[in-house]
């Protein structure tokens, strides 16, 4: 059981929850097509604690989500979680993005595909189970018509993500559900962490980088 504080800033989404034993008890987030990481993420990191009345010397735990996502947004969601880390001294926990979005799919389906749109026809994406376990792993990968179809065939998809428009277009298999436009949030970050947290599965503060996936691309 613990105070853990989540932040989540991969995509233009902004958003910070304070979870205790798991469940959220505070919570704050932007999700304007702006990214405003660098002004609301400590605004709303002094609003949570504020609301519930607890301090920074209370939390247990920081948990971040590592990302694939916007090279600019991990990079300050990161920065600031092992900033609070080291100075007081509490563990971080890195939480995959992906696995953030996925956990949003309340459909009862066979496969979940969380997809982070990576520009142009490109996604960043992985294949889970309705247990939000993985069955294939991250790549940044060029859509097309064919893309997913062995999952595809064998029962029903959710696709769920900003980066999901575009497949849309191409996939008119029976089997594929679109949940259009989500995006990952701290919100779903609570229970993850706290299962990280209890079997101590935790980073290095200081040599933890964010899961770029690609190459330098700003945005």
């Amino acid at each position: 059981m613990a105070l853990i504080l989540c932040l989540e800033t991969a995509t233009t989404n902004c958003s910070v929850a304070l979870s205790e034993n798991g469940s959220v008890i505070a919570f704050r987030e932007d999700t304007s097509k702006q990214y405003s990481h660098a002004e609301r993420l400590h605004v709303f990191i002094n609003e949570v604690l504020e609301e519930t009345e607890y301090g920074l010397s209370d939390l247990d735990a920081i948990a971040v989500s590592k990302g694939p996502g916007s090279y600019t947004g991990l990079r300050i969601g990161v920065s600031a979680a092992k900033g609070l880390c080291f100075s007081l001294d509490v563990p971080l926990l890195a939480i995959p993005t992906l696995a953030i979005l996925a956990s949003q799919v309340a459909d009862d389906v066979d496969f979940i595909v969380p997809m982070i749109d990576a520009r142009r026809m490109e996604v960043y994406a992985m294949v889970l189970n309705k247990e939000i376990q993985e069955v294939r792993e991250i790549k940044a990968e060029i859509l097309d018509s064919s893309s997913f179809s062995g999952f595809l065939e064998k029962g029903k998809v959710a696709f769920i993500g900003n980066g999901v428009s575009k497949f849309q277009e191409l996939c008119k298999h029976p089997n594929a559900l679109f949940l259009k436009e989500r995006l990952p949030s701290a919100l779903q970050m609570a229970s993850m962490a706290e299962a990280q947290n209890k079997i101590g599965n935790v980073v290095n503060v200081a040599y933890f980088e964010p899961f770029y996936l690609k190459d330098f691309i700003l945005g």
